[in-house]
């Protein structure tokens, strides 16, 4: 299993992981192909995706194990419909393409951007929603009062980093007391692990997104199996139920927004609200004025690091 995303080798590991993981989830009636007689491989065969996508047997098994290097966008896209990939998926596969390209600034390091004050600003203006900034490595790097007192097991877990900066991927995989904190385990870690897959599609030599992703699969097995089905999230937001040490159960609706801070760094902000009229929203309330009575009598915040 590849850990280390930032390595050719390893991109065509990703590819080859990928593609024939797609490959085996259709079935023969899926596609339209007769199906008779036994197979001795789950899903399709490497042939019959090359003939439904117009592409020489030779060809596509060629790209599956890897050399995607050059390919042109017709023909990723003749295969991701072939494979029926979700859009998410669709944008993986690019952007694995892409990598793959021997760009130099593509292999350029990518360094942490200070979260600028107007955005600070902005999430302090938020009051009855929680609101914080995440990285592509899922590391909160700025929150306001109410996520600080949402999150507050997440920010006192030891999982965090030496800053005191939380990262949800080793709150979920590596405490714990995050199954006490979320309703749904199972699909909070799904998403968190296709959410880190997708970031490696994009930046696949970020040595920070390496070492995290190494980090994990070598402590949790939990993580080293998820991360090897190579699920994908970019899109995503819903409702998630928590049960929070002194608020008690909450069930929050959330989106994430695409926040563009920075051309070498991927950052969105994630916005936590109640339905009105509901007792969630009364929890919430009450959540957030103990967040700004605590607030108000630590005095004025120091600045943050992100």
């Amino acid at each position: 299993m590849e850990h280390r995303p930032g390595n050719r080798s390893d991109n065509r590991a990703d590819i080859r992981d990928f593609l024939s993981r797609r490959r085996a989830q259709l079935t023969p009636e899926q596609v339209g192909l007769p199906t008779s007689g036994r197979r001795r491989v789950p899903g399709l065969r490497r042939e019959e995706v090359a003939v439904l996508a117009g592409v020489s047997t030779e060809w596509y098994t060629r790209l599956e194990r890897g050399h995607i290097s050059g390919v042109s966008e017709d023909v990723l896209d003749a295969v991701a419909r072939t494979l029926q990939l979700s859009d998410d998926e669709r944008t993986y596969l690019f952007d694995l393409a892409k990598a793959a390209q021997p760009s130099p600034a593509a292999r350029r390091r990518r360094k942490a951007v200070d979260v600028p004050p107007r955005v600070q600003w902005l999430l302090d203006s938020m009051t009855l929603s929680a609101a914080f900034v995440s990285n592509g490595r899922l590391d909160m790097v700025a929150t306001n009062a109410l996520a600080r007192a949402l999150f507050a097991p997440v920010f006192h877990s030891h999982t965090t980093d030496e800053r005191g900066r939380p990262n949800f991927a080793r709150f979920y995989f590596l405490d714990r007391g995050s199954h006490d904190f979320v309703d749904d385990w199972d699909d909070a870690a799904e998403i968190t692990v296709a959410l880190l897959r997708a970031e490696a599609g994009r930046f696949p030599h970020d040595k920070a997104l390496r070492e995290l992703v190494g980090e994990l699969s070598t402590v949790s097995a939990e993580f080293r199996t998820r991360w090897a089905a190579h699920n994908v999230r970019i899109h995503h937001g819903g409702v998630k139920r928590f049960h929070h040490p002194d608020a008690g159960p909450l069930e929050l609706t959330y989106q994430p927004l695409n926040l563009p801070m920075s051309a070498h760094e991927a950052h969105s902000l994630t916005i936590y609200t109640a339905e009105p009229g509901t007792a969630d929203e009364d929890r919430l309330k009450l959540l957030a004025s103990w967040a700004a009575t605590r607030a108000e009598a630590a005095g004025p915040p120091r600045d943050r690091e992100s």
